[in-house]
């Protein structure tokens, strides 16, 4: 992978401070990867040529630069389509992020939750597909029904079943844990909530972008990713819905690219995917999405995914030597992407992710992740979290781990 970590120019930074044996200056090691990733050159030389050669508005002029704009932007919407194995272009909704595509279906899934029904989701979700279920839930006089975790903080199917009735109406479910990088079994999930009559919507912020993701063979109704989290800028994400069931749901917004037509009496609604998109969109952030999606294909995503499993091997055994390190219970990498949440013994996280930074040059994250109901599980306030993408490598994780035992040391 070093030929495209090349592409990083973030990645050449260093940091005036104290030596860690590596020279005067301290190299920044990026391991914060799963609350944003870095960006290539491509993409920053990409997002220059749009803003100088062919920045217009889409789907409204009718000269060469607003064409030229609106060619690219479709274009991106199928480079979307093809990547997650949607059906058809019909199918992606452009958004802000993961967050907005969740809350986009939990808003027009409204006047179909009736009271008693039932809405199910699991307790490691991301508040993002956590809260906006809760608070429809309590709306509409429903039930909101939370699934538990197995001993090793992996997803309880026994317990989800017996929560998943034939009132659930909808089954919400990262694809991946941004607490524990665990892969949840969606296709079984879907199959099951498919029978009991309940739609599933899947969180997958962290699964696109570092493995293959076919929305098709998984069969979940909606799928809601963020750009900024595979290598794209901030503020593009997007929505993935079945093109029936977005043909029967009400548009989320109103006004501008949503409408067919309008009279003083009445309005009359876009085709899709145009129906849920009101209004000027991130125009080029979306283009810049398909760029990013461009170079991942080139990497091709099961290497991605293979150097990531790699890294999580090699950064787990390490950890388990050091007895300063608790785990919480996720020992394995079994079924796991690069991300990695522990405790340094005696020492607080948001501690151990200064000292890492000031010190070492590292950057991780420290908190309760947006996933608050999981720490309490946990039985910690909050957890250091280390996570990986394919530019990380094993010396980075080396000086990660001698770094930590330095610490735990200067503590105690």
């Amino acid at each position: 992978m070093k030929r495209f970590r090349d592409d990083f120019p973030i990645l050449k930074m260093r940091q005036n401070g104290p030596s860690t044996g590596l020279g005067t200056s301290t190299p920044f090691i990026y391991f914060d990867n799963a609350a944003t990733t870095q960006k290539p050159r491509q993409i920053v030389e990409k997002l220059k040529e749009h803003y100088a050669t062919s920045h217009a508005n889409v789907h409204r002029g009718v000269y060469r630069v607003a064409e030229e704009a609106t060619r690219r932007f479709e274009e991106a919407r199928e480079k979307v389509a093809r990547f997650i194995g949607a059906r058809s272009n019909r199918e992606i909704i452009f958004t802000r992020n993961a967050t907005e595509a969740i809350n986009l279906v939990a808003s027009v899934m409204a006047p179909r939750i009736k009271k008693g029904d039932r809405i199910l989701t699991l307790l490691s979700e991301h508040h993002s597909n956590f809260v906006p279920w809760m608070r429809l839930a309590q709306k509409q006089s429903a039930h909101f029904d939370v699934a538990g975790l197995t001993l090793d903080r992996r997803f309880d199917f026994a317990d989800f079943e017996k929560k998943l009735t034939s009132r659930t109406k909808i089954v919400a479910v990262a694809h991946i844990s941004n607490v524990s990088g665990h892969i949840y079994p969606v296709e079984k999930i879907v199959k099951a909530a498919h029978k009991a009559g309940a739609w599933v919507l899947v969180d997958g912020a962290q699964s696109a972008g570092h493995m293959n993701v076919n929305v098709a063979k998984m069969g979940c109704d909606f799928f809601a990713l963020s750009g900024h989290k595979m290598l794209a800028p901030s503020g593009i994400g997007a929505l993935y819905g079945r093109e029936e069931i977005l043909n029967e749901l009400e548009p989320f917004l109103s006004g501008g690219e949503m409408i067919r037509e309008v009279t003083t009496e009445s309005a009359s609604w876009n085709e899709l995917p145009w129906k849920f998109e009101a209004g000027t969109p991130n125009i080029e952030g979306a283009i810049l999405l398909g760029e990013a999606i461009d170079y991942l294909q080139k990497l091709e995503m099961k290497n991605v995914a293979a150097h990531e499993d790699e890294l999580l091997r090699y950064a787990l055994e390490k950890m388990k030597k050091l007895d300063c390190v608790d785990l919480l219970g996720m020992e394995s990498a079994k079924d796991r992407v690069g991300v990695i949440s522990f405790a340094l013994r005696d020492v607080h996280p948001h501690d151990v992710a200064s000292i890492l930074d000031e010190k070492y040059g590292i950057a991780v994250r420290a908190g309760t992740h947006c996933a608050q109901p999981f720490m309490r599980h946990l039985g910690v306030p909050a957890t250091t979290r280390a996570s990986f993408y394919f530019y990380n490598t094993k010396p980075e994780i080396d000086v990660f781990i001698r770094a930590l035992g330095e610490i735990h040391r200067e503590f105690t």
